[in-house]
């Protein structure tokens, strides 16, 4: 008997909100015995730069979370620990390798009661972190959404978030869309399917629009230097000044190093469910199909990021991966033509997708990459300051390995490529193995011809925040570990 197909409602989710909590994220704990965190996460982006924030909290009380009652407020203390915890490791010229007791202990406990890991997750600094300006108006319009906490207090940071906030608001029906098409496939009703799909390409083009909004209000060399440095974890960050990782003082005494992956778009339960749904298999960087099975079972990156997600979006995904038929019921139903064309739509549209994608990663990580390494001496570099920005800028042209150093460009291109492999025209795979062109297009967004020829390159060290992804090592994968 085959199982089920998932119900939204079993897992948390909405067709109104997808992965964004049903509640709205609270802008402040309700009890007064939190103000202090309260406190400091209001005035976070002063003390980071006044170089008080760690004095601060290490002159903190040990709060308890017994005065946490809904799950609104377990999250909301969760995304108040989460930017205190990364502020206090990344806010002086050397980060921190421990992590006191007064931020640790409810971490950990609030932690464990969500089911998440204790580091700032795209779940902590996006889809628990925004609110809308006016309550009458849909949160998938980035012009009525601000975020609730920010290590810079810029307007840059704050942006980058809410693309993310839109495009999960926006593509929430397409969870509705995919189930209800895998469920009309186990019926054979073409005509369902088919109309799920186009859609489902329609929303997919939505989201490529809000995502390529990213260049209004979130400066590049903003976001390399000032912002991304905060969302770093603590695994692969030797070069970054954390070769074992940090310690949670938990207050038994025992001085375990735990080493984390930083904030990640990889860990948006939307973008993994759109490759279930359409059948899409990602393996290790540098290999093909050709490659075989083994390769797919040493491939563990995507399940290592679910490991960042709410319990629930995992176990969604998870059950979502056991029932996937779409790409199946296609391939049987090749002289369908009008359900082969939605579904080849939807994967052109998840491939654009991509492709902006890359764009992105061009401007805002290879480039100001380049563009730092190419300075003699910066001023971070002049007072000594070390975290991810600076270890960047270090390296001999070579990949670098076991610091979170990425071999970005080769990893997305190839996810997207595979995204057009299962296509069915023939036309439409080779339409979906262009290049991004570099001239002559009238996106304002597209890369230029100096950025192009930079994505090209594997061989830029740059620091991640999610692992090392690599194209050289004979084990290969997507991530390194």
């Amino acid at each position: 008997m085959l199982p089920s197909i998932p119900n939204l409602h079993d897992y948390g989710l909405s067709n109104t909100y997808g992965f964004l909590p049903k509640e709205l994220p609270l802008a402040r704990l309700p009890d007064p015995y939190y103000n202090k965190w309260e406190a400091i996460a209001a005035n976070l982006p002063a003390l980071i730069l006044s170089r008080r924030l760690r004095s601060v909290i290490d002159r903190l009380p040990v709060l308890d979370t017994i005065g946490l009652e809904h799950d609104s407020e377990w999250r909301r203390a969760y995304s108040l620990l989460c930017f205190m915890t990364h502020g206090y490791i990344w806010a002086g010229d050397s980060p921190a390798d421990r992590i006191p007791p007064q931020v640790s202990i409810p971490l950990l406990t609030i932690s464990h009661r969500l089911e998440i890991l204790p580091v700032a997750t795209y779940a902590a600094v996006c889809l628990w972190n925004f609110k809308p300006l006016f309550m009458n108006e849909e949160i998938d319009n980035l012009e009525n959404l601000a975020s609730l906490n920010t290590f810079t207090g810029s307007m840059d940071e704050s942006w980058f978030y809410l693309v993310s906030v839109a495009i999960e608001a926006r593509g929430a029906p397409m969870l509705d869309l995919g189930l209800t098409a895998m469920e009309a496939a186990r019926h054979n009703d073409s005509a369902l399917v088919t109309n799920c799909l186009c859609a489902f390409a329609e929303r997919l083009t939505d989201l490529t629009s809000l995502l390529q909004r990213m260049h209004e209000s979130c400066d590049p060399a903003v976001f390399y230097n000032r912002i991304r440095p905060y969302l770093a974890g603590s695994k692969n960050m030797g070069e970054a000044g954390l070769p074992r990782g940090v310690i949670y003082e938990d207050g038994s005494g025992v001085k375990e190093y735990r080493q984390y992956s930083g904030g990640s778009n990889a860990q948006s339960s939307l973008i993994q469910f759109f490759d279930i749904v359409l059948g899409v298999k990602h393996l290790p960087t540098g290999q093909s199909s050709s490659t075989g099975e083994a390769a797919v079972k040493r491939n563990n990156f995507i399940q290592e990021m679910r490991c960042y997600m709410p319990a629930r979006h995992a176990d969604f995904l998870n059950d979502c991966e056991s029932v996937a038929n779409i790409r199946a019921y296609v391939e049987s139903n090749t002289d369908d033509t009008k359900l082969c064309l939605a579904y080849d739509a939807c994967l052109a549209m998840l491939s654009a997708f991509r492709d902006k994608h890359i764009a992105i990663v061009t401007r805002y990580i290879i480039n100001p990459s380049r563009e730092v390494r190419a300075r003699s001496r910066s001023p971070e570099a002049a007072r000594g300051l070390n975290n991810i920005a600076v270890a960047s800028r270090k390296g001999d042209g070579r990949l670098q390995k076991g610091t979170g150093g990425t071999a970005l460009i080769p990893f997305l291109k190839q996810a997207r490529d595979e995204t057009g492999a299962p296509a069915i025209a023939e036309w439409t795979k080779r339409f979906m193995k262009h290049q991004v062109r570099s001239s002559g297009q009238s996106d304002l967004f597209a890369i230029t011809q100096n950025e192009a020829a930079s994505s090209t390159s594997d061989a830029v060290p740059v620091s991640g925040l999610a692992q090392t992804w690599t194209m050289d090592d004979e084990m290969g994968g997507i991530c390194q570990f």
